[in-house]
């Protein structure tokens, strides 16, 4: 085994502005899936979004019993140019040393962290799906076996833990899904579980998705901050810190259409923002041309369906009309047609029923489902 594969990883992004943003004397604990085995691990940690240093206190890596639940005995600490702590500085990222430990296919660990001092927690990601848990607990509990049950809750935001390395074999691979919320949700999870599904399984998949990020525009006000940053702010970034990979999806668009409503509606969202269609499509080639320099395979997802949604009109219809017949005429690029899978095919504007959450903008999990088999279609051959 020699070669690095990321296994598990989130988006470094803003986390909400909040009075209580700083933590202390605090444990975090995430369950990871691994999708093949291998004999080490190493972590990235990264504060890219913080204005200050953090330290992690204490990191440990266990195989899990439960979620909440290690198996102490072969727990390890996880070192960082061989000290248990490490400060990482303000839009900085770090990785552990490699930690030997032994990891099974479709095995579960967790990774536990422990701040004792207080911390400003501005890094961080809101993931759903059912390979996405958290868990805080008051205290250092990162060599608990179990966590207090009187002293834990869950979480769905997941802080600093950005990627989980295994030193695997040389035929195994990770495919990138980039996005926004719709891929910050369960999606990308069901994708993983179908390929974990396969005894042979070579495939890793990881999120680098963040809810309300746009391609072109960010939010410079901290009642849009954890709105994420714009795609030339985050995209190299998060595809170049995946040990591994050879594959990236992409889908993002639809909040540059439907964000923009007018500073008489919201002061924080003028209709200066709103893009042309070649605007976005020029954002998304810019995507295409770094990804195409790391390496990667690149799969351009169209957009999905949006009737109904608050901010709908027939104009932000016909832009996403218009940005997916782009996708698909794409030469030389591999398409995921997210669009046609989910939507009513009597009103290709809305979802198909059953396909929405109820918001006419996210998908419901049967819909997510669909998506997952689509993409999965398309990178498994």
């Amino acid at each position: 085994m020699s070669k690095w594969v990321t296994v598990w990883g989130n988006a470094a992004s803003i986390a909400e502005r909040r009075p209580e943003n700083y933590a202390k004397n605090i444990t975090f604990r995430y369950p990871v899936v691994c999708a093949f085995g291998g004999n080490a691990v190493r972590l990235h940690f990264s504060n890219f979004c913080g204005t200050e240093p953090i330290t992690l206190t204490q990191v440990t890596v266990a195989p899990a019993l439960s979620d909440r639940e290690i198996n102490l005995k072969d727990a390890r600490l996880v070192t960082f140019s061989g000290s248990e702590s490490v400060t990482i500085p303000a839009g900085e990222e770090v990785f552990s040393d490699e930690i030997s430990f032994r990891v099974k296919p479709n095995g579960k660990v967790s990774v536990s962290v422990y701040f004792e001092d207080f911390t400003l927690m501005r890094t961080a990601v809101v993931t759903k799906g059912p390979l996405s848990k958290g868990f805080f607990s008051v205290g250092n509990c990162a060599l608990s076996s179990v966590l207090p049950l009187e002293k834990t809750r869950t979480t769905d935001t997941c802080y600093f833990f950005t990627g989980l390395d295994v030193l695997t074999d040389d035929d195994k691979r990770t495919v990138i899904l980039y996005g926004d919320s719709i891929t910050a949700q369960s999606w990308a999870d069901y994708l993983a579980l179908k390929c974990m599904d396969d005894p042979y399984n070579q495939t890793a998949v990881i999120r680098r998705a963040a809810s309300g990020t746009r391609v072109l525009r960010q939010y410079d006000c901290i009642t849009y901050e954890s709105y994420g940053l714009s795609g030339k702010n985050r995209f190299e970034r998060e595809i170049s810190t995946v040990s591994g990979a050879d594959t990236v999806i992409i889908q993002q668009g639809i909040n540059d259409i439907i964000h923009p409503v007018g500073t008489d509606v919201n002061p924080f969202r003028p209709m200066s923002d709103l893009p042309t269609v070649e605007e976005l499509t020029d954002g998304i080639k810019y995507y295409i041309d770094i990804a195409e320099k790391h390496g990667l395979k690149v799969y351009l997802g169209t957009l999905l369906p949006i009737y109904g949604w608050r901010t709908y009109a027939p104009f932000r219809e016909e832009m996403r009309v218009a940005f997916n017949k782009w996708v698909r005429e794409q030469s030389g690029l591999e398409v995921i047609d997210f669009d046609k899978a989910v939507c009513d095919k009597r009103n290709p504007a809305a979802f198909a029923e059953g396909f929405d959450s109820g918001d006419h903008l996210h998908p419901s999990e049967d819909a997510y489902r669909v998506m997952a088999e689509e993409a999965f279609k398309k990178i498994i051959n």
